[in-house]
């Protein structure tokens, strides 16, 4: 039997969402589990694949298993108009076997997020990242305010989630207060991952 994971499952298009991503996977080492980051391909406009099957750099695409065996998951997105990402919505679309087979129920998952600007969107696309979760029948975890860094952050950082505001280049270092807020919904999916885990 393989060693219990949360998977750090994100699309990011410029760098932003995946330097999140990575401060959310150390804060899930933080808590005692193993990080399993994983990307999604970007939609092509046209009907013929074109992206190689494996990405050059940078994780690896998601799989249905991936997914299937964690034990938690925290799932990130760059805003489209308030909205998470297409390439994001086209993968979670694609996971009705693992809805009818309620392989998601009961397993905890966090949302996070980055937009260009300070009022971007960043809580409605964290909210339309839940909505689907919450089909799965996901324990949804926030960030609570027990986090210092929740009453200290003058960007990004909201209790539904981490986020970032990357600037209008999106070439805005994640603060240490965005970076606080995202190892601990990292620490939290592993403390309730190993929780649920263990009452199973």
């Amino acid at each position: 039997m393989s060693e219990p994971y949360v998977l750090v499952l994100y699309y990011s298009r410029t760098g932003s969402v995946k330097n999140l991503a990575l401060a959310v996977a150390r804060g899930v080492e933080e808590g005692g589990l193993e990080a399993k980051l994983r990307t999604v391909p970007p939609v092509s406009p046209t009907t013929e694949a074109t992206d190689p099957a494996v990405p050059d750099e940078g994780a690896p695409y998601a799989s249905i298993e991936d997914l299937r065996g964690c034990a938690g998951l925290a799932l990130g997105s760059p805003t489209r108009f308030g909205n998470m990402a297409a390439p994001l919505k086209y993968f979670i679309d694609r996971l009705g076997e693992l809805w009818m087979g309620g392989d998601l129920v009961d397993k905890p998952a966090g949302v996070f997020s980055s937009t260009s600007s300070l009022h971007g969107g960043q809580e409605t696309t964290l909210i339309s990242m839940m909505t689907p979760l919450f089909h799965h029948g996901m324990v949804l975890a926030g960030v609570p305010y027990t986090e210092p860094a929740l009453m200290r952050t003058k960007v990004g950082g909201t209790p539904y989630g981490p986020t970032h505001v990357a600037g209008g280049n999106n070439n805005t270092e994640a603060d240490e207060h965005e970076h606080a807020i995202a190892r601990a919904l990292g620490r939290r999916l592993a403390e309730l991952g190993r929780r649920l885990e263990a009452g199973s």
